[in-house]
């Protein structure tokens, strides 16, 4: 349920098209490996072996680490096993309705980072009622192979859009910069709370107004605690990332948020060559140290 463009600069028309095409191909090649939603994926495989060991490619094994190390960081908030949980929820306004407590507490039984085990490019679920979804990483993982294969074909300048991960290319002595907007929570698209002049980075962010559903005036988000089951109330409406890795920030977005405002702002500013800008549920923005700093 995404939209994703790619467009390049300064380059033949016949040329660019060609290398769209490929990017997308790629994009593509990955969903398959990926999403959980792919019957034939690395992901179902292993989400499907009754716990037992699935031999997957270097990219999933990659992917599922980098996971593991968010994992870590957050203390569990950002799991990737969370899919036990997310698959009884339905923010896409098919008749969704808040979920009863019985079966979300039933679901959280099986959600746990432990449960995942690695040896080397061997994946196993130690429950095996355990699953996982990279929804909150996987999106930013592939940008940042398409920017790679763009680069290794000779793009100098081009966006590329996943969804709303924005990747940049971009040459370093070039004007103007790139102009990304970041979406006013809650207002039509194309309504900005800001802009962000960048080159050559990524853009990733998080939000409650993109996918959700009101149950009884209540307003129910996809972004999920790991400990409830239920939407995270963190006192924040979005999060947007701004780091050279698009997967970093992917799964950086979502970590913040979960953190809240003081603890996820405290991981960014501890973390290198990244910048952050939160905007409260009070509609009031909170930025890193780099932002009109390093970053206008």
């Amino acid at each position: 349920n995404t939209i994703s463009t790619i467009s390049v600069y300064n380059m033949p028309e016949e040329k660019a098209n060609k290398i769209i095409e490929d990017t997308f191909a790629l994009c593509s090649e990955y969903e398959n490996k990926l999403s959980k939603t792919i019957s034939s994926s690395e992901i179902s495989k292993i989400n499907s072996s009754n716990g037992e060991w699935v031999e997957v490619s270097d990219e999933t094994a990659e992917l599922i680490n980098l996971s593991l190390k968010y994992s870590e960081i957050s203390n569990g908030k950002f799991d990737i096993t969370i899919s036990p949980v997310t698959d009884l929820w339905d923010f896409n306004g098919n008749g969704s309705k808040k979920r009863a407590e019985d079966e979300i507490a039933e679901a959280l039984k099986h959600v746990g980072y432990e449960n995942i085990e690695i040896s080397g490019n061997k994946i196993r679920l130690s429950d095996p009622k355990a699953s996982i979804d990279l929804g909150g990483i996987a999106k930013g993982f592939i940008g940042d192979k398409a920017k790679e294969f763009m680069l290794e074909n000779g793009v100098s300048k081009a966006i590329i859009s996943l969804g709303g991960n924005i990747l940049l290319i971009g040459p370093e002595d070039e004007d103007p910069l790139f102009s990304v907007g970041i979406q006013e929570p809650f207002s039509q698209t194309g309504v900005l709370f800001g802009k962000l002049y960048l080159k050559d980075t990524s853009v990733v962010t998080s939000g409650v107004y993109e996918r959700f559903l009101y149950d009884n005036n209540t307003l129910y988000h996809h972004i999920l605690d790991t400990n409830t089951g239920y939407s995270a109330n963190t006192g924040l409406n979005s999060v947007t990332i701004i780091s050279s890795s698009s997967a970093d920030a992917d799964a950086l977005s979502t970590t913040c948020f979960l953190l809240g405002a003081e603890k996820g702002m405290e991981l960014i500013e501890n973390t290198d060559d990244t910048e952050a800008v939160f905007i409260t549920d009070k509609n009031e923005p909170i930025y890193s140290s780099g932002i009109n700093k390093t970053i206008k």
